[in-house]
C-alpha cells in the first residue's frame, strides 16, 4: 500500500479498507463546536488569548474555504508562525478535488458560510459542572444520525473531522468514565496531562452514573456525541474515517453505544499523535474495538519552514482532520506526501505575504 500510510491495528482489516477506496470518490465534513473547559488556564494553545478562543472553531471552517477567516480579522497562525493544522487540510482537500461541509454542534460563534446547523449550544466548563443535559446529548446523536443519513448516501467515503479548542480534556473526561484508560494527546509538546486527569477525575466523581449518555452529559462536549451519531447512520451505508487524534477515541468508545457498522469504520490521524510519547491512542483504541487505525505520515520535519517543521516537534500535532484529509487525498489521486508538503509551504507563503 501507500508508503506515507502505516497500519497501526487491524493491519489485514485495514488494507482491505484501503484498497475498497482507492480512487473512489470522498466527502470530508468538519464539525466545529465549543467547550467552556478550553478556558481553564493551561489547558490548550489553541488561541492566542482566552477571547479568541470562541472564534477558533469557525475560523478554521472559514480558512478551509476562503484560504482566510471572516469572522475574526487574524491570520490563523501563532505569532511564530505555527499555522493553524486547517492548512494541511485544506491543501489536502484542494489537491484532490474532495469537497467539504461544515456542521455547527454548538460553535459559540456562527461562521460565516453556509453550514448544517444543529441548533446545540456550547458545552459548559467541565470543571465547574456538567457539560450538557442528557437531553442534549441524546438530540446531538439524533441530529447527527440525520446529517449522517445525508452524508453516507452521496459518497464513497466520509471523512469525518472535528474543531474544538480544549476538546482533548473532555475526551479524557469521557473515555476515563467509560472505563477506557490511557492518555489523550495535546496541542503542546509538554502535554499538561496531570491538569486534565485531575479534571477527568475530578468530573467523574461528580456522577457516579456509568450510563453513557449522562457520562457525556457530564464530562465530554456537543462535538462527541453529534460525530457518534453521524457515525451510526453514515457507516450503515458507506465507509467512514474518523480523522483525528484522541478526541475520535471518545467519539468511537461512545459509538460503540450508539452503534456504527464496524467492518465501515476506521480512524486516521497523523503520525505526530500515534508517535507522541505522553499519549496512548493506540492503546486506546485496542480497548475499544477491533477497527484499523492509520498512521499519515507527512514529513512536516522537512520543510523549510520553520511553523511547519514545529508539527514534527510536538505542536499542534492534529486538527481540523489533517490526517485523514491527507490519506483521502493520498488514496484519491495518489499524491505522495512530498508532494503535499510543497503544496502546502506554498500555501503558507501566500498567507504569510498577503497578511
Amino acid at each position: 500500500m501507500h508508503k506515507d500510510i502505516d497500519i497501526l491495528l487491524q493491519k489485514q482489516k485495514g488494507e482491505k479498507f484501503l484498497k475498497e477506496i482507492e480512487k473512489k470518490q470522498f466527502l470530508f465534513s468538519l464539525v466545529i463546536s465549543y467547550t467552556e473547559t478550553c478556558t481553564i488556564p493551561g489547558i490548550t494553545v489553541a488561541g492566542k488569548t482566552p477571547e479568541v478562543l470562541p472564534y477558533t472553531s469557525p475560523a478554521d471552517s472559514e480558512f478551509l474555504n476562503f484560504g482566510y477567516c471572516k469572522c475574526i480579522n487574524a491570520i490563523p497562525m501563532t505569532p511564530d508562525g505555527k499555522p493553524t493544522p486547517a492548512l494541511l487540510t485544506k491543501t489536502a482537500l484542494e489537491s484532490a478535488s474532495i469537497p467539504n461541509v461544515i456542521v455547527n454542534a454548538g460553535s459559540k460563534i456562527v461562521p460565516q458560510l453556509p453550514f448544517f446547523e444543529t441548533g446545540l449550544t456550547p458545552g459548559r466548563n467541565i470543571a465547574i459542572e456538567s457539560a450538557m443535559s442528557t437531553d442534549d446529548v441524546i438530540r446531538a446523536v439524533e441530529y447527527g444520525r440525520m446529517i449522517g443519513r445525508s452524508f453516507g448516501s452521496i459518497t464513497d467515503c466520509l471523512v469525518i473531522g472535528e474543531s474544538i479548542p480544549g476538546g482533548t480534556t473532555t475526551a479524557q473526561t469521557v473515555l476515563t468514565s467509560l472505563g477506557i484508560s490511557g492518555s489523550v494527546s495535546s496541542s503542546m509538546p509538554e502535554n499538561p496531562l496531570t491538569l486534565k486527569q485531575k479534571i477527568a477525575i475530578d468530573a467523574a466523581k461528580r456522577s457516579t452514573s456509568k450510563n453513557p449518555f449522562e457520562v457525556v452529559s457530564n464530562g465530554g462536549d456537543p462535538m462527541i456525541p453529534t460525530v457518534a451519531g453521524i457515525l451510526s447512520t453514515a457507516s450503515a451505508q458507506t465507509k467512514v474515517i474518523l480523522a483525528g487524534g484522541t478526541q475520535m477515541a471518545a467519539v468511537l468508545a461512545f459509538g460503540k453505544i450508539t452503534g456504527y457498522q464496524r467492518d465501515n469504520v476506521a480512524l486516521a490521524t497523523t503520525s505526530y499523535v500515534t508517535d507522541d510519547k505522553s499519549a496512548t491512542l493506540v492503546n486506546m483504541i485496542s480497548q475499544i474495538d477491533e477497527i484499523p487505525l492509520f498512521s499519515v505520515k507527512l514529513g512536516l520535519g522537512n520543510s523549510k519552514i520553520n511553523g511547519l517543521r514545529e508539527f514534527a516537534n510536538g505542536f499542534v500535532k492534529e486538527g481540523v482532520g489533517a490526517g485523514g484529509a491527507s490519506l483521502a487525498a493520498m488514496l484519491k489521486i495518489g499524491i505522495k506526501a512530498e508532494n503535499l508538503l510543497s503544496m502546502t509551504e506554498k500555501q503558507y507563503l501566500e498567507l504569510f505575504h498577503s497578511n
